[in-house]
């Protein structure tokens, strides 16, 4: 496609059809590890009385705001790539603040944790890639009567939502990078719909400037609503031309 067409087209584009696609977030994947994690910190917080309240209330928080911030990210997706990377951040700041709680639960109370490539915790794993949107399927360690199998189960999840997240805030920044925000398309189509006003065959050059002229429509005065030839360089060059015939 040439340079001229593919200009064309993008200045014939409507700001509805710029707005990229949103809203779809109950399909991601973070999302749906993310709402496991904090349905399984409310459950965990509700049965572990010796937690303050406001050291639960906390917990609760971070583990909300890790899946809400995902939702909120995505429905803002449709005018500001911005907003869904900075959300999704926010989301993972969340989520690794968890993270740190459920680690300092252990260690307070000489508990161990598991290491990563141990059996339990690589079993949670395979569970997670397996059936990773169904919190049923972590029931065996989730609701096991030994509140440290249940921490290192969470820990797992919190580590695997937030290994989808940072995949997630790449993928987003190598699309905006590549194509943009709203407002960028939106001025690129406004540039572009000026430059094929101004390359159009019967265009006059500004009597002021020499540089080619643009439609408008005056809005005001005793030609209102009358069309006219104004400067392309408009407001630094006031220039302007009658239509011939009107």
């Amino acid at each position: 496609m040439t340079q001229k067409s593919e200009q064309q087209k993008l200045a014939n584009k409507t700001p509805a059809a710029m707005l990229r696609p949103s809203g779809g977030y109950r399909f991601l994947k973070s999302f749906q590890m993310a709402e496991i994690v904090f349905d399984a910190t409310v459950a965990f917080c509700k049965s572990c009385p010796e937690l303050t309240p406001r050291y639960r209330d906390q917990m609760v928080q971070a583990a909300r705001s890790g899946r809400q911030n995902i939702a909120e990210g995505s429905c803002a997706a449709a005018a500001s790539a911005k907003s869904e990377i900075l959300l999704t951040n926010v989301a993972r700041s969340s989520l690794e603040e968890l993270l740190l709680d459920y680690e300092d639960y252990l260690r307070h109370r000489g508990l161990p944790q598991w290491d990563k490539d141990c059996s339990e915790a690589v079993a949670v794993r395979q569970v997670c890639r397996m059936h990773g949107s169904e919190i049923g399927h972590y029931a065996i360690w989730l609701e096991d009567e030994n509140p440290a199998v249940v921490v290192n189960a969470l820990i797992c999840l919190c580590n695997q939502a937030i290994y989808l997240l940072k995949r997630q805030v790449t993928a987003l920044e190598a699309k905006h990078r590549e194509q943009g925000g709203y407002g960028e398309q939106l001025y690129a189509a406004r540039i572009a719909k000026r430059s094929e006003q101004q390359v159009a065959d019967d265009t006059p050059e500004c009597p002021e400037c020499g540089k080619p002229m643009v439609r408008r429509t005056a809005r005001q005065g005793i030609r209102a609503g009358k069309d006219f030839w104004g400067c392309s360089d408009f407001p630094k060059c006031r220039g302007v031309r009658n239509i011939s015939g009107e």
